[in-house]
């Protein structure tokens, strides 16, 4: 496999964009405002009219952590189980297991409210780039300037909510370049319709996680609910009755997370040398501690579950990327890159005035990080302290601190705007389970000893002369901080009250501050400011010398992409792009029906029910990363085709590069979705409301152009 994924991301690093922005071919994480039109329809014959962008802009949920989408118009939302698996965990109990033995409502009493759980729609974008600017002078220093554009943006957001009632959130992007205003309604009554047993939804584990050919139904559905009502809304992709077929124009929307395409070559580097091999030790111990404590029992694996599934899944993720970094030829390609830009800034004396310092500062500002920057992730970034528990206890802090100050002055996480996300974190009736809780901080202690060494005088501070073990295990029996009304409490008390409180979390996050405060204030001066005013300057020298059709680098807000479903080439071989489900009894055979290859007993009894010819995961050339998982993949007729859950190998180089010859993003399909909840489940209401508008739409001239070509 290790053999396999080095030739893999070896190959994805030959093509390579010649530009850090421009979108080539499929390429490109779209906002809705900014889509490219004349591309999409020079690539593929696909008009995109306002009203197919609106409809798909308002099916789209935001999860936290992922994507999804409205498919039925009485509030049903589709997403992956591995990003709703977090959610099935909280709803389940040592008897009644949801995520190994799933759940079907089959009628609307049945579903299950999700506790805590908020989903978010776009409904508005608004460019707020000069008034966020504005703010700022041509006399300020680099920290004056991330201050004073916090104060605007907090200004901006809560005037936003104010003026709309909407979820108001800025965004901001080409790192600095642009600022836009998201406004989204929300909804927090959501309940579990149906979720798969985790041996279907992720079957072959770790192993084949990241590859292609796959043989997953990791999907899981959810309904909004409206004033107690299920909600009605016409805002929502009908269910295709024919599914996809290869060479057809495709387009996923979704909330892909943070990529690095922009970065400069020492940013990279840095990445390269530091930051990811840093989050590989660290996340790596903290994955081994969780598979220690899953061995002592099924009580014990079932409360580790979400969490070993989510670090096994950012590690691999990780390695990719850095076999990436350690590739030769991106790394050059990108170098190239660069110098191309820059000699171009450097051959306009305007140009080089304005832009010619970027790239050193950028170099600077990530050495200089080095130095502290274990200490920041240990301290600030409460990796020392790695547990809910401890969460909460900063929360309550810093709340409390913030408050108190003028809402522009605060830290961004703390604005009044943000309020009702602290208040519904705090509380979250989601269980604690204290011993594996104990497992993570002594899991943290030990790295922070390790990392910073056994005489650093916070540490010592921090530990008092006990042993990670013990002190982790005194900190959990003897915190109140899993009780929801202590921390409403806390809450509703303020400054006095935490500052009161003997907690012992507490009382670590009060010893804690000074220190961490520093680390944070540091880091936002003299790296986040810096690299602001750097990252937005090399963004408009690439407008200024390329022109502005550029897509920005992806922020976790909603994006389109573009591509087709097609086939490609690995080690010489012909990888088709559909999978059927007659390759996942094949594979269970071929694997001894051994874990992570075992059929739940749902699928081995339904195996002769089933049309296992029916068509079941299937790859296209979206440009996705984390955080699209549970993207829709929509046709040009605007319906459903397809549900994002994965990348295959070369995908990984994708936060740096993307190479349309074998990126691939991997969804389910929605025949195989459709055949498994009739005869595995038997969940035909649940299949026929998800029909009941597959005809509501009718083939737009450009669709039926490409059908007719497609047929030739």
């Amino acid at each position: 496999m290790a053999s396999r994924s080095r030739a893999a991301v070896a190959c994805c690093a030959l093509v390579l964009i010649l530009a850090p922005l421009l979108g080539h071919a499929d390429e490109g994480f779209w906002p809705f405002n900014r889509i490219p039109k004349a591309a999409i329809k020079q690539a593929y014959g696909v008009d995109l009219t306002d009203a197919w962008l609106e409809r798909v802009q308002q099916a789209s949920v935001r999860f936290p952590g992922g994507s999804g989408s409205l498919v039925s118009a009485a509030g049903l939302v589709l997403t992956n189980h591995h990003v709703a698996m977090q959610i099935i965990q909280e709803l389940s109990t040592p008897e009644r297991d949801l995520v190994k033995n799933g759940f079907v409502a089959r009628e609307r009493s049945h579903e299950l409210r999700a506790p805590n759980l908020e989903l978010v729609v776009l409904q508005q974008i608004e460019d707020v780039t000069a008034r966020v600017n504005d703010a700022v002078t041509s006399t300020m220093t680099a920290a004056e300037a991330l201050a004073a554009r916090r104060a605007a943006i907090a200004a901006i957001e809560q005037e936003g909510e104010k003026k709309t009632a909407l979820q108001s959130e800025m965004v901001t992007l080409y790192q600095g370049a642009q600022y836009h205003l998201y406004l989204y309604r929300k909804f927090t009554d959501v309940r579990l319709v149906f979720a798969p047993e985790f041996d279907a939804a992720f079957f072959g584990g770790d192993p084949d996680n990241f590859t292609y050919p796959r043989y997953a139904l990791d999907m899981t559905l959810f309904r909004i609910y409206d004033n107690g009502q299920p909600l009605v809304t016409t805002h929502f992709l009908p269910w295709s009755a024919t599914g996809t077929k290869e060479h057809e124009p495709v387009f996923t929307s979704g909330h892909p997370g943070a990529t690095q395409r922009l970065n400069t070559v020492t940013h990279l580097e840095v990445l390269r040398d530091h930051s990811i091999p840093a989050n590989l030790k660290i996340y790596g111990a903290i994955r081994d501690a969780l598979a220690t404590y899953s061995k002592r029992g099924t009580e014990q694996e079932r409360q580790a579950r979400d969490l070993f599934f989510s670090l096994e899944n950012s590690l691999k993720s990780w390695r990719g990327q850095l076999q990436g970094l350690q590739s030769d030829e991106l790394l050059g390609r990108k170098r190239a890159a660069e110098e191309t830009l820059r000699k171009a800034v450097a051959a306009q004396p305007d140009l080089d005035r304005r832009f010619g310092g970027a790239w050193e500062a950028v170099a600077k500002a990530r050495h200089e990080l080095r130095a502290y920057n274990f200490e920041r992730v240990m301290f600030e970034g409460g990796l020392a302290l790695y547990s809910d528990y401890f969460n909460y206890a900063r929360v309550l802090l810093r709340w409390a601190e913030e408050s108190q100050k003028p809402n522009g002055e605060r830290l961004p996480e703390f604005t009044d705007t943000r309020k009702p996300q602290i208040e519904r974190q705090l509380g979250s009736q989601a269980p604690i389970h204290p011993d594996l809780e104990a497992v993570k901080i002594a899991t943290g202690l030990r790295l922070m000893r390790e990392m910073l060494g056994p005489d650093h005088a916070i540490g010592q501070q921090l530990l008092g002369g006990k042993t990670p073990e013990a002190l982790a295990t005194d900190l959990v029996q003897r915190t109140r901080l899993g009780d929801v009304s202590y921390r409403k409490e806390l809450l509703a008390g303020g400054v006095a009250a935490v500052n009161a409180s003997t907690d012992p979390l507490i009382v670590i996050a009060r010893l804690l501050e000074p220190i961490s405060r520093q680390l944070r204030t540091k880091y936002d001066n003299e790296v986040l400011a810096v690299e602001r005013e750097a990252y937005a300057k090399i963004a408009q020298a690439v407008f200024a010398t390329q022109g502005a059709s550029a897509y920005p680098d992806a922020t976790f807000s909603l994006r389109l992409s573009y591509g087709a479903v097609k086939s490609y080439q690995e080690d010489g071989k012909r990888i088709d792009p559909f999978t059927q489900i007659r390759g996942l009894y094949a594979r269970a055979d071929q694997h001894g029906h051994q874990a992570p290859y075992q059929l739940p007993d749902r699928w081995a009894k339904a195996k002769t029910r089933l049309n296992v010819t029916t068509p079941y995961n299937f790859v296209t050339t979206n440009d996705i990363v984390g955080g699209n998982s549970g993207s829709p993949v929509i046709n040009a007729r605007g319906e459903l085709v397809g549900l994002i859950f994965d990348g295959n190998i070369q995908s990984l180089p994708g936060h740096f590069v993307y190479d349309g010859l074998v990126n691939r993003a991997v969804a389910v399909d929605v025949r195989g979705m459709i055949e498994a909840l009739n005869k595995v489940y038997d969940a035909a209401p649940i299949a026929t409301e998800l029909l009941a508008a597959s005809n509501a739409s009718r083939p737009t001239a450009a669709a039926a152009h490409w059908q007719h070509q497609a047929a030739a």
